[in-house]
């Protein structure tokens, strides 16, 4: 079968390879359709995996096809139905797996695609534990998105944000695939949003997806734009994954009180911040990484619900590369995914 692999930092190579085996008693074969590109590989792409990894590496870290074949044991699933992949190989025994917190598995085996092979490949042989049927009316593209973007914001704001109907968000990147889709879910709450783009083209987009104050940060200190908007109150809530570009001046647009939460630092790894202002303003800051199955199942409810993805481009396998620089460019609009 074909499968995308990563030789070294920037070499992807479509490659044949063996097929998996067949599917053993719990698992299940699945035909890949569909692969989402997120950041995380981007920075596998550039050589920035911070665990161990052997290459070549099969790539992909999302995404949504249909099952090929069931193994013994396995119910609830036949051959054809549609499903998306959990993005990481959970031990599914440990505390944090019993009780549904997947994302904090105590003996994770990696990332699929980033620290282990990956979806960007024809078939791949999973645990029917971390495959999530996808509801009716939902396309393999809209689903391969569930696994990290979808379910990584709906982690974000509603386990560790707690974003509650009619507060307000600041939500960073609004252009980007998270950013999109955090637009759309917190206006579905009746929050007031407001976004940072890049550029007055993205800027009307982010606004036609009901974002309330869109500010260009090229033009604008978005900071103060918050503050000024909301007469110096602040937000109740700031999505970040910038990092330290944006992340004193997130602090700042914070209400007292306010809440925090980052799943992401694209514009480096390290930054200061004023520990007095974080005590006394009385903070929360959370840290966000990945999402547990029940996200996904949440995030594919909504999609089956008329939430659906920004779709930015889909490219084909061969292309995937193509579709990393173009994340890499920041001139996206939503999500990449590739099409097998």
């Amino acid at each position: 079968m074909q499968a995308l692999q990563l030789f070294g930092d920037r070499d992807l190579r479509l490659s044949e390879v063996e097929a998996p085996p067949p599917p053993g008693p719990g698992e299940v074969r699945v035909r890949v359709r569909a692969v989402g590109l997120n950041f995380i590989d981007v920075w596998g792409f550039r050589g920035m995996a911070f665990a161990k990894r052997k290459l070549p590496l099969t790539v992909g870290a999302e995404a949504a096809g249909e099952i090929a074949q069931v193994g013994e044991g396995v119910e609830g699933f036949a051959a054809g139905d549609p499903v998306v992949m959990y993005g990481a190989q959970t031990c599914g025994h440990c505390r944090a797996c019993r009780e549904g917190r997947d994302n904090l598995c105590e003996e994770v085996a990696g990332v699929m695609g980033f620290h282990i092979d990956g979806f960007a490949r024809e078939f791949v042989t999973l645990p029917a534990r971390l495959v999530v049927p996808v509801p009716n009316g939902v396309s393999f593209t809209d689903a391969a998105c569930a696994p990290i973007a979808f379910g990584t914001v709906q982690h974000m704001l509603f386990d560790n944000a707690r974003l509650e109907p009619g507060e307000s968000i600041l939500v960073h990147a609004g252009g980007s695939g998270i950013g999109t889709a955090a637009i759309k879910m917190a206006k579905a709450i009746g929050c007031t949003v407001f976004t940072t783009v890049g550029d007055d083209e993205k800027g009307a987009k982010a606004a036609a997806l009901g974002a309330d104050h869109v500010i260009n940060y090229r033009d604008e200190r978005f900071e103060g734009e918050v503050r000024r908007l909301t007469r110096r109150k602040g937000v109740d809530v700031v999505f970040e994954h910038v990092g330290p570009d944006t992340w004193n001046g997130s602090l700042l647009c914070l209400k007292r009180g306010g809440r925090l939460v980052t799943c992401g630092s694209t514009s480096g790894v390290s930054t200061t911040m004023n520990l007095m202002q974080l005590f006394q303003q009385q903070y929360r800051i959370t840290g966000s990484f990945g999402c547990s199955i029940r996200n996904i199942r949440d995030s594919l409810g909504k999609m089956a619900g008329g939430l659906v993805p920004v779709v930015d481009t889909v490219y084909p396998l061969a292309d995937f590369a193509k579709g990393l620089e173009r994340l890499e460019s920041r001139k996206v609009f939503g999500k990449i995914l590739v099409a097998l």
